[in-house]
């Protein structure tokens, strides 16, 4: 007899239908399991036979054979546990077999207790889209698998309440779907940071059209302090956003089992002795990197020059595309990767070069060679190039309090709103993600502006990529300042963030 038990599995960050096959037949006792498993799933065999024994049940003595299809896609971890147990079962009769519209997963304990899993949330959108009505997994993931809508979450806390449902003796409830309940985790203030109007400002456009900004400064002035803050300003995320980054945090192992949905944007910070591998993500079965665990969020790169060439340069290509392709030997993912890359660094090796003390001894060739450490490629994808001066003791003793994160996000959000409508319909969510057909039809120049422009791009050796850049961030400039068009104040402002002499000064 050949009983499917229908499960899910997940391929990168897409989850896909499983078929568990289950078949007894005659001849000496035998447990295969086939359909790409991996040493996990290999595993499951002494997991599923101490579950059955641990719950009362009969474990079948007869030649079995699990086959999980499709075949040709690799299967890893113990999320099928549930499924292969269930399918046994069903094939021995010691249960019915369960309607086709119901799905399994979960790894079992010695004692027939579900243990959680990861990577919940796209295997039950997933479950959904395939028609897939009743999901029944571990408690501790149901929370999470009730945002996929259109499906009935069962919370299975040991194999026993399971069984007893399925008798019709003590029925499961279906979970309720989860609903945040208001943040109450503190966010680093503006209002916190003295003085240093002109980078807040900076902070306020970046976060307003969602551009890449790099922050260049001697050791505290207060750009890792002023980095942090930057959470604090952003938009809020849509329903889909939130989707759509919880999914890969999820792949990730890294949701919150009480908070499931992430509701605010990413913040990562990896630290300077990263490797490639890891910011951009794979390993020996592709999983997502920092670059995309930022998707929707932040990417903050303390102190630049130290990250090796190699992960520097692993960015360029996500930053353009929104998007990094993976490809090893197990398989090739597409992961999303939209995200606002926020950089830190020193003027120079000891730090200290242009400040007031003049304390710095570094040679030219010295300072040359340090920033040269950034390739112009990166430097080119950096929307706004702000310098981040020494603070003066006048504005850290002042008595008024610096203007709080709220009313900044105000105006941020009244900016994003403005780009939403302008956008509706379209695949771009801010101006930094303009198509360069976009940044020809929204952000068109007077004949002042024409002229700034050109001159800007013939004495500073502009590229393409760096023209658009600039009408990008002028078009955020015009949008906060809630202008239609982009006026000559507004270029010459995005014009001045450009200047990538402040790294050789």
């Amino acid at each position: 007899m050949v009983v499917t038990i229908h499960s899910l599995g997940l391929q990168g960050i897409t989850g896909y239908e499983v078929s568990v096959e289950c078949a007894l037949s005659g001849g000496l006792p035998a447990f295969d399991v086939v359909g790409l498993p991996d040493a996990a799933v290999k595993e499951s065999r002494e997991r599923v036979r101490a579950a059955i024994k641990a719950c009362g049940a009969k474990f079948p003595v007869s030649r079995i054979t699990i086959n999980l299809a499709p075949a040709a896609l690799r299967k890893e971890g113990t999320i099928y546990d549930l499924p292969i147990l269930m399918g046994l079962l069903a094939a021995s009769g010691s249960i019915n077999p369960p309607p086709p519209h119901a799905a399994f997963l979960g790894e079992l304990s010695l004692t027939g207790a579900l243990r959680p899993i990861t990577g919940i949330l796209p295997m039950a959108m997933a479950a959904a889209r395939s028609g897939i009505r009743e999901l029944f997994l571990p408690a501790e993931n149901a929370p999470e698998a009730t945002l996929a809508d259109g499906i009935s979450v069962y919370p299975v806390n040991h194999l026993s309440d399971l069984l007893a449902h399925l008798h019709g003796e003590s029925l499961i409830p279906p979970a309720q779907t989860w609903s945040p309940s208001p943040i109450t985790s503190p966010i680093p203030d503006f209002s916190e940071v003295m003085g240093q109007e002109n980078v807040k400002r900076a902070l306020e456009i970046a976060a307003a059209g969602g551009h890449n900004i790099l922050l260049i400064g001697s050791p505290g002035a207060g750009k890792s302090m002023l980095a942090r803050r930057l959470p604090s300003i952003l938009p809020g995320m849509s329903r889909q956003e939130a989707l759509e980054t919880t999914e890969i945090w999820s792949v990730a192992g890294k949701t919150d089992r009480q908070h499931p949905l992430l509701l605010q944007r990413p913040f990562r910070t990896p630290h300077h002795t990263v490797s490639a591998v890891a910011l951009a993500g794979g390993g020996s079965i592709p999983r997502p990197g920092e670059i995309s665990l930022a998707h929707n969020g932040v990417l903050f790169l303390d102190e630049l020059p130290e990250f090796s060439k190699d992960a520097m340069e692993v960015l360029r290509q996500p930053i353009e595309d929104g998007e990094v392709t993976i490809t090893r030997a197990a398989g090739s993912i597409r992961l999303p990767s939209r995200f606002m890359l926020v950089c830190a660094m020193n003027p120079c090796r000891c730090g200290w070069r242009g400040h007031p003390s003049g304390r710095c001894s570094c040679s030219d060739a010295s300072v040359e060679k340090y920033v040269s450490r950034i390739s112009g490629p990166m430097l080119d994808r950096m929307d706004l190039h702000v310098e981040v001066p020494s603070v003066e003791f006048e504005a850290m003793r002042r008595r008024e309090a610096p203007e709080p994160s709220s009313a900044v996000k105000a105006r941020v959000d009244a900016a994003r709103a403005i780009q939403s409508n302008r956008f509706s319909g379209t695949e771009a969510s801010c101006n930094a993600n303009m198509l360069p057909a976009m940044v020809g039809s929204f952000c068109q120049l007077d004949p002042t502006g024409e002229k700034i422009l050109r001159a800007a791009f013939e004495r500073m050796g502009l590229t393409a990529r760096s023209h658009d850049r600039i009408l990008r961030v002028a078009r955020t400039i015009a949008d906060l300042d809630g202008e239609e068009n982009i006026s000559a104040s507004h270029l010459a402002e995005a014009i001045q963030y450009r200047n990538t002499e402040i790294l050789r000064r």
